[in-house]
């Protein structure tokens, strides 16, 4: 079945079973590659797109329920929020391994949109279920303030 999606701005169509994960779908049918596999159970964050501005588990959400617009790490600097973020990440080197850091981006760019200054506990509450196994929670948190213009030092 083709399906109309609404990727980065740009209108593609990907023919895949309506209970084709979105992650499969972005991945496979389309070739946008930022969205990682992490877990295929929507807990670990590495697949983590925004439809509409929210954050999702795309590894979770089949194709059939997506209707919106889907922003990946590969269009997430079209945004102010989403550039302040990736040169936070870039300047206190954030990744280590790097593998979960596009779901690490989105959640952090959909924290900062919704509120753009959140305390530790905003931050913890929105980061939850983001899993980084190189544990660079620090700096991400530290990126975080940084990109909310609060002091941010890793």
């Amino acid at each position: 079945m083709a399906f109309k999606l609404n990727v980065n701005g740009k209108v593609r169509e990907a023919d895949v079973d309506p209970d084709t994960p979105l992650l499969w779908t972005l991945r496979d049918a389309l070739g946008v590659l930022g969205p990682k596999f992490g877990c295929g159970v929507g807990q670990c964050g590495a697949c983590t797109v925004h439809l509409d501005g929210q954050p999702i588990r795309s590894c979770v959400t089949p194709v059939s329920a997506v209707q919106g617009k889907i922003t990946t790490i590969e269009g997430i600097g079209a945004s102010a929020v989403g550039q302040r973020v990736q040169q936070a990440w870039t300047e206190l080197d954030v990744a280590q391994c790097g593998y979960c850091q596009p779901g690490q981006i989105m959640s952090a760019t959909a924290l900062l949109t919704k509120n753009p200054k959140p305390t530790d506990a905003d931050i913890d509450a929105a980061m939850n279920g983001n899993i980084c196994r190189c544990a660079t929670y620090g700096r991400i948190r530290a990126a975080i303030k940084r990109a909310s213009g609060q002091r941010g030092e890793a």
